[in-house]
């Protein structure tokens, strides 16, 4: 099933702050390394541009030690995407689609060398994002590996995860 646009990550946008952000990101890294970590000064004036420029807060982002965790191209791509809308009455069509998409790993195309493509494995936290905005009882759980009252561990299926939040709304607008 296609979504719609308001539901799907702004990739348009993504691909034209992606470029400046890995730059700045990258420049701020020679910094350091040239003068060492503790000139906060300079980590503020990057998060102050970028946030500027992506009009988030760049504070959730660990500019400081990025190479600990998945690399300065994936932390500018994070930076770069646009967070999610609240968007007004989402079909259950598009929330099944939504949660297939979080359930299911897809193999990149390598010939493909779009944003999109290069990407793909880390919208899970945009779709995350996406729901946690638009359910107001949105559980990470859902999710997440469980255990029930016995120790047991377990998923949640597809269906499962669908019909929690869809009857969240249910009840909502009852």
């Amino acid at each position: 099933m296609k979504l719609r646009k308001e539901i799907l990550p702004d990739f348009e946008t993504a691909e034209k702050l992606y470029p400046e952000v890995l730059k700045l990101i990258l420049e701020f890294t020679d910094y350091c390394d040239e003068n060492g970590y503790e000139d906060n000064i300079e980590c503020q004036k990057l998060e102050n541009k970028l946030g500027q420029m992506t009009g988030k807060d760049i504070s959730q982002y660990n500019l400081w030690e990025w190479w600990e965790e998945e690399g300065a191209e994936v932390l500018a791509f994070r930076i770069s995407l646009p967070i999610p809308k609240v968007v007004d009455t989402i079909t259950k069509e598009e929330l099944i689609e939504i949660v297939k998409r979080l359930k299911t790993f897809v193999i990149r195309d390598e010939q493909d060398t779009s944003l999109k493509a290069q990407f793909h494995y880390y919208l899970n936290d945009y779709f995350i994002d996406f729901l946690r905005l638009n359910f107001e009882t949105f559980d990470h759980n859902l999710f997440r590996r469980n255990r029930d009252k016995k120790g047991n561990y377990f998923e949640y299926t597809q269906d499962e995860i669908v019909a929690k939040l869809w009857n969240n709304i249910d009840s909502q607008n009852n």
